[in-house]
């Protein structure tokens, strides 16, 4: 049997794609040998190191919308390889994220933007981010955490961007100068330090030990207030044997910020075939396989991911009682994507600037640094890196 080696994200919330590979070997001959399977972070670290040299030949490769441009020069463009039929479903928004420099080089998996998951039981969706700390204080406790985040990269400077646009400032101007160091940048650094290491309503341990797993089952598991969590969790919260609070919980848009704008950090994990690919019609195969609207509508269904196909938004909600939590939410996803999706600016080295700012974070939230001076000091080292 032929073979297709690929790098895949792995995780809770992605896993379960890799119970449709069996059927892919059974309609096309290739068996799918999984030569990387790591979380975000580690799978775009490790696709930085392999890329471009003798260990980068996989046939197809997960990525994500914010992360391609950084890998843009060993991926693939798809334009010849794709006709306007394969495409013409998926909402055309996906498909702008995923050109760079206006050439396809990816093809969208889900679209992935946080809503506010939150303990109806106790309290009522807060409607500013001013409401969620007082319910955070209100309600905090030894073992029972008012609100948790992830507390580290990726995950971390995705809560520092939401709450510095909610508060109306940027990230870069068009020309990709920093905005960041700005009375918006103050007030959420100031939020996040204020939470963590005043108000103390977070985990002791967050910038340590929890992240994107971590974040969703402590909350699933009845230790946190709320949270903000991703789509493709969202099937584990529909088990008793996954989420303790089944029956106290509800989702909600995330509450607006003191410029009375709510924003989401949002992208589309996406799959991709690299320049090095031995077998890149086999390849093709398989990521037509992957995004079809069998396959997406599998993970929308199981796993919660928010899916990018037109006819599949539609399907998916006519799947929901009208009404119901799983209406709710997928009316919150909707209103999110179309109003308050925070996307980064596309250029190469933008993992870098996320690396940089995250650890400016914590240097905010632990006191190490002023607001003032963490955001002046992260100022200066984005500036140096994109000279």
């Amino acid at each position: 049997m032929r073979e297709l080696r690929v790098a895949l994200i792995g995780g809770p919330q992605y896993d379960r794609l890799l119970d449709a590979l069996p059927e892919f070997a059974r309609q096309s001959g290739y068996r799918v040998v999984i030569e990387v399977n790591v979380p975000h972070v580690e799978l775009n670290t490790r696709m930085a190191a392999d890329l471009g040299t003798g260990g980068g030949d996989y046939d197809l490769i997960s990525t994500h919308t914010k992360y391609a441009p950084s890998q843009v020069q060993h991926l693939r463009p798809l334009d010849d390889l794709l006709s306007p039929q394969d495409i013409r479903d998926f909402f055309p928004r996906v498909l702008d994220l995923c050109r760079i420099d206006g050439r396809l080089v990816q093809l969208p998996r889900n679209f992935d933007a946080r809503l506010l998951f939150y303990r109806a039981d106790l309290i009522p969706a807060p409607q500013t981010w001013d409401d969620a700390a007082s319910q955070m204080v209100r309600y905090a406790r030894p073992g029972f955490f008012g609100f948790a985040f992830p507390g580290r990269q990726s995950g971390l400077f995705g809560t520092f961007y939401e709450l510095l646009g909610m508060a109306g400032g940027e990230l870069f101007d068009r020309a990709l100068h920093p905005r960041f160091n700005s009375e918006a940048g103050e007030w959420a650094l100031g939020f996040l330090h204020r939470l963590h290491s005043v108000d103390r309503v977070t985990p002791p341990d967050l910038l340590e030990r929890w992240y994107y797993d971590e974040v969703s089952e402590g909350f699933r598991m009845g230790k946190v207030l709320m949270i903000g969590d991703w789509p493709g969790f969202y099937g584990l919260y529909k088990q008793a044997q996954t989420c303790a609070v089944l029956e106290q919980f509800d989702v909600a848009v995330y509450p607006a910020g003191p410029a009375g704008v709510r924003r989401a950090y949002a992208g589309c994990h996406s799959f991709a075939i690299p320049q090095a690919a031995r077998d890149p019609q086999g390849a093709l195969a398989l990521l037509r396989y992957l995004v079809s609207p069998e396959v997406q509508y599998t993970e929308a269904r199981v796993s919660g991911h928010t899916p990018v196909r037109r006819s599949l938004f539609e399907r998916v909600r006519g799947d929901v009682a009208p009404g119901s939590r799983d209406a709710r939410r997928l009316a919150a996803l909707q209103e999110t994507i179309e109003q308050f999706a925070l996307i980064p600016p596309k250029f190469a080295r933008y993992p870098l600037v996320e690396d940089i700012l995250w650890e400016g974070v914590v240097r905010a939230m632990t006191g190490a640094q002023s607001p003032r001076a963490a955001l002046q000091a992260m100022t200066q080292q984005v500036e140096e890196v994109l000279r």
